[in-house]
């Protein structure tokens, strides 16, 4: 299981450096009130750091066990 998911992560970051690749013109991104001129590559990766840590929190905070609730014995 670990191999599967350690070859699945690389598919993706290989994936991930095709397109920031592809990718390397200056785009307009408003934030907020705030407007950033930057490549579209340096979008995408900041993105992509997002979404990796949103779903690592997420991901422990969904795999801690929850303590069982047991009914007394009637």
């Amino acid at each position: 299981m670990e191999k599967l998911r350690l070859i699945g992560a690389l598919i993706g970051v290989v994936l991930l450096i095709i397109v920031i690749l592809q990718n390397t013109e200056d785009v307009d991104t408003r934030i907020l009130f705030v407007t950033i001129s930057m490549p579209r590559a340096l979008l995408i990766f900041i993105s992509a750091l997002i979404g990796a840590a949103v779903g690592m929190v997420a991901g422990s905070i969904l795999s801690k066990k929850k303590p069982e609730i047991t009914q007394p014995d009637v």
